[in-house]
């Protein structure tokens, strides 16, 4: 039993590890700061989530198993909003999010 705790936790860190990779990945292809935005923060969100659940998994049922839940509920209140307060900024500032036809234009230029 053990051994599939183990197996699955790392499992778990693994996957967490790969959304976090996609993330940035993410932040270097995407064409604008909203597409980031977006593509950081689910990315964000569910693999330090996922890194999360696979630690309290290793931790067992103990203390740290508890402030391991804390901070995963402290991460699913703040991400969003963060992500959400730094999108209106942009749009505040001016930023204006590119759309299909300012990328098509993009393209086509030589």
């Amino acid at each position: 039993m053990d051994l599939a705790v183990h197996i699955v936790s790392w499992i778990l860190m693994g996957l967490g590890a790969v959304f976090l990779l996609i993330a940035g990945i993410g932040i270097l292809r995407m064409p604008d700061v909203f597409t980031r935005m977006h593509a950081t923060s689910i990315g964000d969100t569910m693999g330090a989530g996922l890194i999360l659940a696979g630690l309290a998994l290793q931790s067992g049922f103990s203390l740290v198993s508890v402030k391991l839940g804390f901070v995963f509920v402290l991460l699913i209140m703040t991400s969003p909003t963060a992500t959400h307060a730094l999108a209106k900024a942009a749009l505040t500032a001016g930023v204006k999010p590119k759309l299909a036809e300012d990328l098509e234009d993009e393209t086509s230029k030589p």
